[in-house]
Parts: C-alpha cells; sequence; structure tokens
C-alpha cells in the first residue's frame, strides 16, 4: 500500500477482502485493538461484526438506542472502560487483502446507519458514505470493476430473473 495511506481515527479499520462469492464477499478486517483478523464469510457477517467492534467501542456512538421500560434508566448507560490499543496504525495498515483493500472510518452512527470515509487502498481513493449501503455499493463497485460480467454474482430480482 502506498506510504500515505492513514486511519485517523480511534475506530479505522482496513477491511481485507480475499474471495468475492455469492454472498458478496469474505475476508478479515484489522483494527488497533486487537492482533488477530476479525474474519466474516458473507457481507452480512461483515457489517454486523464491524457493528459490534463500533459497539465495544461506544464510538462512534449510537445515534439511536433500543428502548427498554423494564430496566432502570442511568445517566452513564453505555459507557465503557477505553479499550488499550495494541498495534499502531502502520501494523493495521500492513494488512492486505487478496481482491481487494479497504479503510472504513465510521465517523457517525446517526439514523440507524453509518456516515464517514471509505478508501480504497489499492486505488489510493477516498469517498465518502451516507450510509452502510453506500458504502457497501462503493466497495461492489470496486470489487467488480474489472471483472467480466458472467462473472459477477447473480442477485433475485423481483421479475423472477437473475441480474
Amino acid at each position: 500500500m502506498a506510504n500515505d495511506l492513514y486511519i485517523g481515527c480511534p475506530n479505522g479499520i482496513v477491511l481485507c477482502v480475499d474471495e468475492i462469492n455469492q454472498m458478496g464477499c469474505s475476508g478479515r478486517f484489522y483494527h488497533s485493538y486487537q492482533e488477530e483478523a476479525v474474519s466474516f464469510v458473507s457481507l452480512g457477517e461483515m457489517l454486523f461484526r464491524m457493528e459490534a467492534f463500533f459497539d465495544s467501542l461506544n464510538f462512534p456512538r449510537r445515534g439511536n438506542t433500543d428502548r427498554n421500560f423494564t430496566e432502570p434508566h442511568t445517566v452513564n448507560a453505555g459507557w465503557q472502560k477505553e479499550r488499550e490499543r495494541i498495534m499502531a496504525d502502520r501494523e493495521v495498515l500492513d494488512h492486505k487483502g487478496r481482491q481487494e483493500t479497504f479503510i472504513v472510518r465510521v465517523q457517525h452512527r446517526q439514523n440507524n446507519t453509518w456516515q464517514g470515509r471509505i478508501t480504497w487502498a489499492d486505488k489510493d481513493k477516498t469517498l465518502t458514505f451516507r450510509s452502510i449501503w453506500e458504502m457497501v455499493h462503493l466497495m461492489e463497485n470496486a470489487l467488480y470493476e474489472d471483472m467480466a460480467p458472467e462473472d459477477i454474482p447473480n442477485y433475485q430480482s423481483w421479475e423472477g430473473e437473475s441480474q
């Protein structure tokens, strides 16, 4: 990767896509708070594991929380002890996916989605996204850019035919 790539936030993730499959993609991601990769076998699993990571940091804080009418409300609910970084940003940036590599920086979690920036590390291009699905769309554009149309995974459509 280029030397000018950076993470720049406490919850930055280096997302390594190792395989493109019918479930979207599989691979692993890295962050500064553990040396081991967090692996995923589908796009959905990747998103759930990233959300769990953000929850463990409580950063960025959720804009919406689950309502609970049976548990007493506490002023500091959701605050946790700050996690200690184990790896420097440069070490996290050393990881690379077999297919593509992205750096994801979620800045806000509002309206039950994410807003932030994603860098396509292999091309050194950075764009902002306003929702999880916009981020996924940007990733898919990168993943399928050089693929022949017949190699792009087919998805169900409302017309009953695969697209």
